[in-house]
Protein backbone atom coordinates (compact mmCIF):
# COMPACT_ATOMS: atom_id res chain seq x y z
CA UNK A 1 0.00 0.00 0.00
CA UNK A 2 1.21 3.63 -0.69
CA UNK A 3 -0.13 6.44 -1.16
CA UNK A 4 -1.11 6.21 -4.95
CA UNK A 5 -3.83 3.61 -4.49
CA UNK A 6 -5.22 5.23 -1.04
CA UNK A 7 -8.97 5.14 -0.63
CA UNK A 8 -11.15 6.50 1.48
CA UNK A 9 -13.55 4.15 3.99
CA UNK A 10 -16.30 2.59 2.27
CA UNK A 11 -19.48 4.14 2.92
CA UNK A 12 -17.43 7.64 4.55
CA UNK A 13 -18.06 9.74 1.09
CA UNK A 14 -21.55 10.54 -0.09
CA UNK A 15 -22.59 11.42 -3.38
CA UNK A 16 -24.71 14.52 -3.82
CA UNK A 17 -28.12 14.46 -4.79
CA UNK A 18 -28.26 15.94 -8.37
CA UNK A 19 -31.60 17.56 -9.12
CA UNK A 20 -33.32 18.92 -11.68
CA UNK A 21 -32.00 16.39 -14.35
CA UNK A 22 -35.32 15.57 -15.86
CA UNK A 23 -38.05 13.18 -14.37
CA UNK A 24 -36.73 10.00 -14.93
CA UNK A 25 -34.38 10.40 -12.05
CA UNK A 26 -37.34 10.94 -9.70
CA UNK A 27 -35.81 14.61 -8.96
CA UNK A 28 -37.17 16.34 -11.52
CA UNK A 29 -39.78 19.07 -12.00
CA UNK A 30 -40.19 20.92 -8.98
CA UNK A 31 -36.12 19.43 -8.13
CA UNK A 32 -37.30 18.89 -4.46
CA UNK A 33 -38.40 22.26 -3.72
CA UNK A 34 -42.12 21.69 -3.41
CA UNK A 35 -44.82 24.07 -5.62
CA UNK A 36 -44.87 27.38 -5.80
CA UNK A 37 -43.96 29.43 -2.65
CA UNK A 38 -41.60 31.76 -1.60
CA UNK A 39 -39.00 28.63 -0.78
CA UNK A 40 -39.10 27.35 -4.54
CA UNK A 41 -38.64 30.59 -5.93
CA UNK A 42 -34.72 31.33 -6.87
CA UNK A 43 -32.56 33.05 -4.40
CA UNK A 44 -34.73 32.23 -1.75
CA UNK A 45 -33.84 32.64 2.02
CA UNK A 46 -35.49 33.91 5.32
CA UNK A 47 -33.89 36.54 7.11
CA UNK A 48 -32.54 36.04 11.00
CA UNK A 49 -35.66 35.56 12.82
CA UNK A 50 -38.34 35.26 10.67
CA UNK A 51 -41.31 33.77 12.25
CA UNK A 52 -42.93 33.35 9.31
CA UNK A 53 -45.13 36.53 8.78
CA UNK A 54 -45.85 36.88 13.39
CA UNK A 55 -44.54 39.45 14.78
CA UNK A 56 -40.90 38.84 15.45
CA UNK A 57 -39.46 38.46 19.00
CA UNK A 58 -36.85 40.97 18.52
CA UNK A 59 -39.52 43.61 17.72
CA UNK A 60 -42.28 42.17 20.66
CA UNK A 61 -39.79 42.74 23.03
CA UNK A 62 -39.79 46.39 24.64
CA UNK A 63 -36.18 49.10 24.24
CA UNK A 64 -34.86 49.24 28.00
CA UNK A 65 -31.75 50.81 28.92
CA UNK A 66 -29.05 52.99 28.13
CA UNK A 67 -25.75 52.25 27.05
CA UNK A 68 -23.06 54.74 27.66
CA UNK A 69 -20.72 55.32 25.66
CA UNK A 70 -18.04 57.09 27.14
CA UNK A 71 -17.51 54.19 29.89
CA UNK A 72 -14.37 53.00 31.12
CA UNK A 73 -13.71 49.25 31.96
CA UNK A 74 -11.13 48.16 33.94
CA UNK A 75 -9.82 44.42 34.95
CA UNK A 76 -10.14 44.78 38.83
CA UNK A 77 -7.38 43.41 41.09
CA UNK A 78 -7.57 43.30 44.68
CA UNK A 79 -5.21 43.93 47.78
CA UNK A 80 -5.24 40.17 48.39
CA UNK A 81 -3.71 39.55 44.88
CA UNK A 82 -0.95 42.30 45.41
CA UNK A 83 -0.24 39.98 48.83
CA UNK A 84 0.01 36.85 47.32
CA UNK A 85 2.61 38.55 44.41
CA UNK A 86 4.32 40.35 47.28
CA UNK A 87 4.49 36.75 48.93
CA UNK A 88 6.07 35.65 45.89
CA UNK A 89 9.18 38.63 45.79
CA UNK A 90 7.88 40.75 43.79
CA UNK A 91 7.68 45.04 45.03
CA UNK A 92 6.90 46.53 42.35
CA UNK A 93 3.80 46.20 40.48
CA UNK A 94 2.92 47.20 37.17
CA UNK A 95 0.56 46.24 34.53
CA UNK A 96 2.98 44.65 33.04
CA UNK A 97 3.78 42.30 35.60
CA UNK A 98 0.29 41.85 36.05
CA UNK A 99 0.02 40.56 32.57
CA UNK A 100 2.61 38.37 32.89
CA UNK A 101 1.52 36.40 35.96
CA UNK A 102 -1.54 36.43 33.89
CA UNK A 103 -3.73 38.91 35.93
CA UNK A 104 -4.81 40.64 33.31
CA UNK A 105 -4.72 40.90 29.79
CA UNK A 106 -2.47 43.34 27.41
CA UNK A 107 -4.55 46.04 26.49
CA UNK A 108 -6.91 46.33 29.93
CA UNK A 109 -6.72 49.06 32.30
CA UNK A 110 -6.52 48.12 35.47
CA UNK A 111 -7.99 49.47 38.93
CA UNK A 112 -6.74 48.56 42.12
CA UNK A 113 -9.25 47.65 45.05
CA UNK A 114 -9.47 47.46 48.57
CA UNK A 115 -10.87 43.81 48.98
CA UNK A 116 -8.71 41.52 51.37
CA UNK A 117 -5.45 42.00 53.60
CA UNK A 118 -2.47 43.75 52.53
CA UNK A 119 0.91 43.53 54.84
CA UNK A 120 3.60 44.30 52.85
CA UNK A 121 5.01 47.60 51.25
CA UNK A 122 4.19 47.92 47.62
CA UNK A 123 5.06 50.48 44.86
CA UNK A 124 2.24 49.83 42.70
CA UNK A 125 1.40 51.23 39.72
CA UNK A 126 -2.16 51.36 37.87
CA UNK A 127 -4.66 53.25 35.90
CA UNK A 128 -7.19 53.60 38.78
CA UNK A 129 -6.90 53.21 42.42
CA UNK A 130 -10.29 53.35 45.10
CA UNK A 131 -10.01 55.18 47.58
CA UNK A 132 -9.67 52.65 50.37
CA UNK A 133 -7.23 50.78 48.51
CA UNK A 134 -4.79 53.22 47.99
CA UNK A 135 -5.19 54.69 51.86
CA UNK A 136 -4.05 50.95 52.20
CA UNK A 137 -1.05 51.04 50.23
CA UNK A 138 0.39 54.68 51.53
CA UNK A 139 -0.38 53.10 54.79
CA UNK A 140 2.27 50.56 54.73
CA UNK A 141 4.72 53.48 53.10
CA UNK A 142 4.04 51.79 49.47
CA UNK A 143 3.36 54.51 47.11
CA UNK A 144 0.63 54.68 44.28
CA UNK A 145 1.45 55.77 40.88
CA UNK A 146 -1.65 55.84 38.54
CA UNK A 147 -0.65 55.70 34.52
Amino acid sequence: MDLSNLKPAKGSVKESKRVGRGQGSGKGGTSTRGHKGARARSGAKRKIGFQGGQMPLQRLVPKFGFKNLNRVEYCPVNLATLQKLADNGTTVITPEVLVEKGIAHRNELVKILAKGELTAKLEVKAHAFSAKAQQAIEALGGTCEKY
